[in-house]
């Protein structure tokens, strides 16, 4: 499946990019590798969420690059509390 979708980066500093799952997959498997996940488990909790976000990226032209990072969390804390908030804490600082 192809997706034509825009992705608005951070406050819109870098131009738009179009939305790549393979670089979703890796993201979510670098944090369930951070917390020690299973090379198997971290592959399939890594399917299912790139299987949700793409279904909720269907009816949507155009997102940020936070939307994605906010609903791929929704969805792995489904899999994996941990992974979820360290995913969702990247790149916040305090």
């Amino acid at each position: 499946m192809s997706l034509s979708i825009d992705v608005v980066k951070r406050a819109s500093k870098r131009p738009t990019e179009k939305f790549d799952p393979e670089k979703l997959h890796k993201s979510i498997i670098a944090v369930c590798s951070s917390v020690r996940t299973p090379e198997g488990e971290a592959e399939d909790i890594a399917k299912a969420v790139i299987k949700e976000v793409i279904k909720w990226l269907e009816k949507r032209p155009e997102v940020t690059s936070g939307d994605i990072r906010n609903v791929t969390a929704r969805h792995l804390k489904k899999y994996h509390t941990e992974a979820s908030y360290l995913y969702e804490q990247h790149k916040i600082t305090i």
